[in-house]
């Protein structure tokens, strides 16, 4: 008995491993991604030498969540983040940024903590940091540092 696959047998397979391979891939044309843009970023001018915050918002137009997991920046040795309940502050592993929604960082709640400062910025300075998701790319910002009593307009 002879195989049912005539001339054009080889096309459809080659086609079919095509499709197939298609399949699995996840470009970055998929519209149900995550799709970060940061925000009202600002730092207040540091009071110590040793320590600083930093407030930003990250809006998320996409699909699917993504966490914020990591931020690192030339001023300062180690950034963390920081979760605040009530009235305790604790450093978290990371930040959920929600499909279709936004992470807020603000003062009196979640926010970013520079330690040991490698110099002490001022007011009008600008400060680089890289923001770092479980799924997106890494985000970089420049993050205007403000006065010590800076206050933002918007709600964030």
């Amino acid at each position: 008995m002879r195989p049912l696959v005539g001339p054009a047998g080889p096309v459809l397979i080659a086609a079919a491993a095509l499709v197939l391979t298609g399949c699995g891939s996840s470009g970055s044309s998929d519209s149900s991604a995550a799709k970060l843009s940061v925000e009202s970023a600002y730092m207040p001018q540091p009071v110590t030498d040793s320590m600083a915050a930093g407030y930003l918002v990250i809006k998320n137009t996409g699909g699917t969540a993504d966490e914020l997991t990591s931020v690192t920046s030339d001023l300062a040795q180690d950034v963390t983040v920081h979760e605040t309940t009530g009235q305790s502050m604790r450093e978290v592993a990371a930040l959920k940024v929600p499909a279709g929604g936004e992470l807020v960082l603000a003062s009196g709640g979640s926010h970013l903590m520079f330690e040991n400062l490698k110099r002490k910025p001022k007011e009008g300075e600008t400060v680089s940091l890289r923001l770092n998701f479980t799924k997106s790319e890494a985000v970089t910002v420049e993050m205007p540092v403000k006065s010590a009593t800076y206050q933002p307009t918007s709600g964030h």
